[in-house]
Parts: structure tokens; sequence; C-alpha cells
């Protein structure tokens, strides 16, 4: 088969199917050239030799104003988002089933309605009657959000394009099927193609699309992992259907800082936020007692003051256990590796139990000398006390290391009535008065001055 060839007017850009000596579009002489084909193979699987518009290029110093954003007003979420919402912008929420991810983002559509943005609220799980029934429960049953119950992915982009709204949620990305994908809902395919069509529908139009998603066994958000990649933000809402916290984190946030946290508190009139987590998740903390330890966090850009837990038994198994809730099991083990190596402290034939207070997953290596000092609490059967907390990353060579933003962890600590900290020698503190600080080189060291032992 020969080759299409392809002439190009270099004056006026038009495009011809042969040469000739004068081109037809701006009646220029001897501007047409033959230009080489895009890319090469066969006619049906390449682009072959048509060719696109030039593309507009800018350098790095170009300067460009931040895209505006809209405060919903609820200061916990408006914190993840990176400082609002921002239009024309497609996110993904997931989280357990019961969690509360519709009361959540119905409480969020009501707030954002109030505040002049046409909201439509599109669910494709529960019938109108149901979201009304739920609506009037929070309270919000006199707030401007217009209710759909559709799942026709074609239908609710018609709809969207004719009353052009400035927030769409859509409840969930599970439940949409579009009729060009010959595969049940739910699929990976209609998934991909429900995620892509909204994706694109809110870039073209100027909608910010807010979609909900189920998650696997794994935690993951189910479907192809392709669909966090398609959207901007994706938000994790995390908890324990025993607690009340319940905490949303940002995994990726392309407007925001991702790993930023925002705390709320079920209640019987919904998701109410907590302005200051540190005081909620030491709020039951009582008197001090052998395996407890508070660690200075921080979640995104906020500090938040924690209770690790731990509980150190003979075990009546050849093989003890290890059990860990809210942290990295992995991690447990290279701390009490560390602790028999370097500091001669055997867990051997012990079970360990670790927990997280209030259900917070805590994932910064700054968290291990807490864990390591909650452990050696717990197995000495000696109480840590009360107004101390504890930070810092663990080598395993027994050496600290400084956690970042050290300052700001003892501003919190400080702020909640803490008078003593313990944090490896090295990091900036500043000045925070009335803050005892204890700055141990190694972990030797640390188990010496805390415990009498080294």
């Amino acid at each position: 088969m020969a080759k299409t060839l392809s002439f190009t007017c270099s004056a006026c850009g038009a495009s011809h199917t042969r040469w000739s000596g004068r081109c037809d579009g701006c009646g220029e002489w001897n501007t047409i050239i033959q230009e080489a084909p895009l890319s090469a193979g066969p006619a049906k699987k390449s682009l072959g030799g048509k060719r696109g518009q030039s593309i507009t290029l800018s350098d790095l110093s170009t300067e460009e104003t931040p895209p505006p954003r809209t405060l919903c007003g609820v200061e916990e979420l408006d914190r993840v988002l990176g400082g609002g919402l921002v239009p024309a912008s497609a996110l993904l929420v997931g989280g357990d089933p019961g969690i509360g991810k519709s009361t959540l983002l119905l409480q969020a559509a009501a707030r954002f309605a109030r505040n002049g943005i046409k909201t439509i609220y599109v669910s494709g799980e529960e019938a109108s009657a149901q979201v009304r029934m739920r609506a009037r429960r929070l309270g919000l049953e006199e707030s401007p959000v217009q209710l759909a119950a559709e799942t026709n992915l074609r239908d609710i982009l018609t709809t969207l394009e004719a009353e052009k709204p400035g927030l769409a949620i859509i409840d969930s990305i599970q439940t949409m099927w579009a009729d060009n994908v010959d595969s049940a809902p739910g699929s990976v395919s209609q998934v991909r193609a429900a995620a892509h069509e909204l994706t694109t529908f809110a870039k073209r139009h100027g909608v910010s699309i807010i979609m909900v998603g189920h998650v696997t066994k794994e935690g993951q958000i189910a479907g192809p992992r392709v669909v966090e990649h398609m959207v901007d933000t994706v938000l994790y809402f995390e908890g324990e259907r025993g607690h009340q916290f319940r905490i949303l984190r940002a995994v990726k946030n392309r407007f925001g800082r991702a790993d930023e946290i925002g705390v709320f508190e079920m209640t019987g009139k919904g998701l109410a936020q907590v302005t200051n987590p540190s005081a909620l998740f030491l709020s039951e903390r009582g008197t001090p007692s052998p395996g407890s330890a508070v660690f200075a966090g921080i979640e995104g850009t906020r500090p938040v003051l924690v209770e690790l837990q731990a509980l150190v038994a003979p075990s009546p198994h050849s093989q003890p256990r290890r059990t860990v809730v809210g942290w990295d099991s992995g991690r447990l083990a290279m701390i009490l590796a560390v602790l028999e190596a370097r500091c001669g402290i055997p867990f051997a034939g012990l079970d360990v139990y670790l927990n997280v207070a209030g259900g917070l997953k805590v994932s910064e290596p700054a968290a291990d000398l807490a864990v390591a000092a909650a452990l050696l609490s717990a197995r000495e059967d000696t109480a840590l006390p009360a107004d101390t907390v504890v930070f810092g990353e663990i080598s395993l060579s027994g050496a600290l290391r400084p956690a970042p933003q050290t300052e700001n962890r003892l501003k919190e600590a400080q702020k909640l009535g803490f008078t003593a900290a313990i944090a490896p020698a090295g990091g900036k503190t500043g000045t925070v008065a009335g803050l005892t600080l204890t700055r141990p080189s190694d972990l030797v060291g640390f188990v010496g001055e805390t415990f009498g032992a080294g």
C-alpha cells in the first residue's frame, strides 16, 4: 500500500493532497512543502499524517494567578481541600460503607448552596425521598440543594449541561453506567468510563464534581487505580464504627497538601467538626498507667497529640503474637529488634499489643520513640509521667534522629498543658516557655534516663 503524502502551506498552514505552485487558501506562490507523517505504522493503529493544532507554550517564569476558591464554611473540610473548592475540579471521596460519606457530602452540599453555588446532588444508591429524610434529620431541609436519583450517565451529563451548576455530587461512581460500554454497572470498564466522562465534563464546562467511591476489603477505592489518576483530589474518610471520630484525609491533591486531615465527630445531628483534635484524642486519657505514652505528631500542616497504648504479657504459645492497630506492624518488629540488639532488652516469649487511641492511623517515623517508650513502660510496669510527650525516629544503629517541625510539636504540647518533652537532639526547638526538654542522643541513653537502665 502506497504511503499517503501530506502537503502543507508554510504561510497559512492549509493542507493539500498534492503539490502545486500556488496555495488555494492564501494565494501565495511556492509555499507548499511536503511533510513527513506524524507517526509510522498501520493506518488504523497510528496517527498517520494528519496534523493537529499547535499548542501555546510558556516558560517556567510565567506567572499565573492561582485558581479562585470557594469556602464552604466548615474549616476542617476547607483545610483538607487546600483552602476551598476549586472550580472545574474533580474530586473522589472513598470510605467504608456506613462511615458517613453521604452525610458529610450532603452537609457540604448544603453549605456550598447557601454560599451561592448552584449545587446538584445525584444519588444512584438511594431514592430522593431517602435523601430528604437524611436532610430533615440533619436540619438541612431548607437548603437550596437540587436532588436527583439517576444512574444513566448520559441523562446525568445532559441534565448538568442544561442546568449549569457550580457543584455536582455523584453518589456513587460504582452505580453509574454508560450505555456505550457493554458491561454491568460497577465493573472496571464502567467505573473507568464513567469517571473519565465526568472528569472531562468538569474540565470543559467549569463544573466541580465530587464522586463517591466504595472501597475494597484492603481499604483501596474499588475499581481501576487509573480512576485516582484521572481526578484532581482523592480523599479518604477513615474511622471505626466503635469510635465517634471520623478523619477525612487527603492522599492526593493537585491544589493543596497531601496527607492533610480534617477531624469530625459523629453526633445525632450529623458530623460536627473538631477544631482541636489533640484535646479530643486525649479526652479519655485517665490517670497514668504502664504502657501509655503521648506522641506529638504532625498530620499535614497541623500538630496532633495522640495516646499510644502498649501491652506486653507472657505468651502461652511458641510463637508470640504481635498485634498492631493504627500503626505499621513491620515498623513495630523493627523497634523490637533494635531494643533487643542495641539495648539488650528482649521481648522473646512475650505477646506485644500496640494501639493508637481514638482510631487515628499514624504513619510518620517520628512515632518510633513514643512506641519504644510505651513498650518499655508496659514491659517494666512503670508509668511514664502524665505531663510528658515523646517523639523521634529510631535508626537501626540505635541512634535517634530529629523529627521535622519540632517547634510546632512542642508548641502544641505546651498549649494542652504538658510540661515536659523527650525528643532527639538536633531539631529546631525555638523557645517554648514552661516546657522542660530532654534530648537523649541515642536509644541507650533514652532507656537509661527514662527507666533507669541501659
